[in-house]
């Protein structure tokens, strides 16, 4: 019987503690650790990521070969999809009792490389490092309709705070006239993005059946296709490849951003490959916090993706620095996991 979707792709999910080997080698240990690494959001879920063990130390590769170039022309969100990887990563090193110990850009000569970690002096977690950690396998970005439910403000203030402490900022947009400008934004670029047909092409090619034996890329269940019509999904895929469907998805993901609690922008003071390793970190940490008490989160990214939208979402903002992400946050229903590879098919070999 072939490998199926509802097997197979989900064993990192299902990732238990208890057999993390506390008498094992430190790279042993290390390896068991990328579990949790693996299990970071990704554009179209592409999980542009590969690890190499080497003297005790895991080494941190952006694997460019799973590159989005009409999405991510300067590789911009993969780079940040594996600075959520190497939280998880320093998250879980804390949680089995040492300091994460790393070293970004290690070697200028190799822009792949993106960190080293190791096991450090041993330490206790934090109370909200032990919540975070429990959170990772919970974390399921979630593209439905939120809940019109608020959301604490204490909630708000502690994942600011906490994207400053990860070296990023979270702009919350506040006032029904800076929330429709942006929602304006959003739809604009879904019309740019689609009228593209390189983009078109490029999206569908991540898009599979719920029955597909692929361990990346988004399942029909994910852009929310109901399981029963699931047989068709070769049939949207391929209209998506060849149409403009810029308008519906236009007025789709309108519908979305109103009708989400809060929008969000997370961004940093630069725009370099540094800066986007520590956006993708801050990232993950915003995202596992808000999971942690119920709330979700999935991306509208298109003023940001679309060059000529940035500086627009700029200058609505009126602050200074560069959006990286832009967030919808909610409390919403129970959403399944997307596929993940497999530890083993991003392990390099020494």
């Amino acid at each position: 019987m072939s490998k199926t979707l509802t097997s197979h792709s989900f064993n990192s999910w299902n990732i238990s503690e208890t057999d993390f080997p506390k008498l094992g080698s430190p790279s042993e240990q290390l390896e068991f650790l990328l579990n949790y690494a693996i299990l970071a959001p990704s554009g179209h879920n592409t999980q542009p990521w590969l690890f190499r063990i080497a003297h005790e130390t895991i080494e941190l590769y952006a694997d460019r070969t799973r590159a989005l170039p009409v999405t991510d022309p300067q590789d911009r969100e993969l780079t940040m999809s594996c600075g959520a990887a190497l939280f998880n990563l320093r998250l879980a090193i804390r949680h089995f009792g040492y300091t994460d110990a790393v070293k970004t850009f290690p070697n200028p000569d190799d822009p792949d490389l993106l960190a080293h970690v190791w096991l450090g002096n041993p330490r206790e977690e934090t109370e909200e490092e032990y919540l975070l950690f429990a959170t990772i396998a919970r974390r399921h970005t979630n593209r439905l309709q939120f809940q019109n439910w608020e959301i604490p403000e204490t909630l708000l203030s502690i994942m600011r705070k906490s994207a400053v402490e990860e070296g990023a900022w979270l702009e919350i947009i506040e006032g029904e006239d800076l929330r429709n400008a942006v929602t304006q934004l959003i739809a604009e670029g879904d019309r740019i993005q689609m009228a593209n047909p390189h983009f078109r092409r490029e999206l569908a090619a991540w898009i599979h059946s719920n029955r597909s034996v692929t361990h990346d890329g988004m399942p029909a269940y994910a852009q929310t296709v109901n399981q029963l019509l699931d047989f068709c999904t070769p049939i949207p895929a391929h209209v998506t490849r060849t149409f403009d469907l810029g308008r519906g998805q236009a007025a789709k993901d309108w519908e979305l951003a109103v009708g989400s609690p809060i929008l969000a922008v997370l961004g940093t003071n630069e725009d370099t490959p540094a800066s986007w390793f520590t956006a993708g970190q801050a990232l993950e940490r915003v995202l596992l916090l808000g999971q942690a008490v119920g709330v979700s989160a999935s991306f509208l990214n298109q003023p940001i993706q679309v060059a000529q939208l940035r500086p627009k979402l700029r200058t609505l903002l009126n602050k200074g620095g560069y959006s990286q992400v832009l967030l919808r946050l909610g409390f919403g229903p129970e959403v399944k996991p997307t596929p993940r590879r497999a530890v083993s098919e991003v392990l390099l070999a020494d």
